[in-house]
């Protein structure tokens, strides 16, 4: 193990903070983990584990836990915030205080602000707008129950610099943790966010009794439709062929750990969204970027045939085998997109 002296703070103990925190204590002297619960940081620096998000890590001796933003954050040389979509602004105003000028943040949440429809990055950039040019994103099929038993994993980090998406690179990288660099952080943060969406719709179909024909059919065309949108906003549409796109899709629809796969069968069996928030220790990102996806396709005019049934089952009361039924039915439309179809010389 190769241990550096550089400070860095972990803003959030779930599960998937937990997780980070383990990588990067393996590689660093000095890691600070940010729980907003006094109770889980005195249980977590007491037995270093995480019962309560992570039961079975144990966290290297190189990591401390506050409660106080202010002695996690304070000479942080890079800072990873890892907490909910709708909790990224206000924590990040109340780290702005101590966020050195030459500090580099990294998001590692997936989902959208609800109230402004912005990815995380955009959030913390309006609240930390002299830091713009320094805010990186991580993403890819990552679940922290399977980081922390050290399986094989593969990530990406996006950032607007070259140089400090692989400065973040070399800070993340271990032997069974892979970090991969992309310069498309439009791309990587709707993949990361929109994934969610359909993985509801993946849990509510394998609930009410389907197979893999039609799980397949709906991650692929739930892809599809992440891809038009992406386009539409700017990203570069081979961001959603590669590890935050179809490999993170994959992951949260077929995996046991899915929070959202787990949220669409509650649904399938008749639960509402409310119920099942209710029931759910972990935030479901899906829920709410079901609503923010549906009001994206609508502001740039794009087709997203299976968000618009999920937004339905979610806020209208619609019956997911309704919303399924209505999926099939729908006018034929040919599979490759119309842009390409017009590079076939299909005659």
């Amino acid at each position: 193990m190769t241990t550096t002296n550089m400070h860095i703070a972990v803003i959030g103990a779930g599960s998937w903070g937990t997780a980070l925190a383990s990588v990067l204590g393996q590689n660093h002297a000095a890691v600070r983990l940010w729980a907003r619960s006094p109770e889980l940081a005195a249980q977590i620096h007491s037995t270093r584990e995480n019962a309560s998000y992570l039961p079975g890590c144990k966290l290297p001796d190189s990591i401390t836990v506050s409660h106080k933003l202010e002695d996690v954050a304070t000479d942080a040389s890079l800072l990873v915030l890892v907490i909910p979509s709708q909790a990224v602004r206000q924590i990040a105003a109340q780290l702005a205080p101590f966020v050195t000028a030459d500090a580099i943040l990294v998001t590692a949440a997936k989902g959208l602000e609800l109230t402004s429809l912005m990815r995380n990055s955009e959030v913390i950039a309006d609240e930390l707008p002299t830091h713009a040019d320094q805010i990186a994103v991580l993403s890819g099929p990552n679940h922290a129950e399977e980081v922390a038993l050290h399986y094989p994993t593969a990530t990406v980090i996006a950032a607007k610099s070259r140089k400090i998406a692989e400065h973040i690179q070399d800070t993340f990288m271990l032997p069974y943790f892979r970090v991969y660099t992309n310069p498309d952080i439009i791309g990587v943060e709707l993949a990361g966010a929109l994934k969610n969406v359909i993985a509801l719709g993946a849990g509510i179909a394998e609930g009410l009794g389907f197979g893999d024909n039609t799980k397949s059919a709906l991650m692929t065309r739930g892809l599809a439709e992440i891809t038009r949108l992406g386009m539409a906003m700017g990203a570069n549409p081979l961001t959603f062929a590669g590890l935050t796109g179809i490999g993170d899709l994959i992951a949260t629809c077929t995996s046991v750990h899915s929070r959202n796969r787990r949220a669409g069968l509650m649904l399938a069996a008749g639960k509402t969204a409310e119920q099942i928030q209710a029931e759910t220790s972990m935030v479901v990102e899906g829920i709410r970027a079901t609503k923010a996806a549906y009001q994206l396709a609508n502001k740039y005019d794009v087709d997203m045939p299976i968000t618009q049934q999920l937004y339905q089952v979610l806020y209208q009361n619609k019956s997911p085998k309704d919303a399924v039924l209505e999926l099939m039915i729908r006018s034929r439309t040919h599979e490759v997109e119309e842009v390409a179809l017009a590079n076939l010389n299909w005659n």
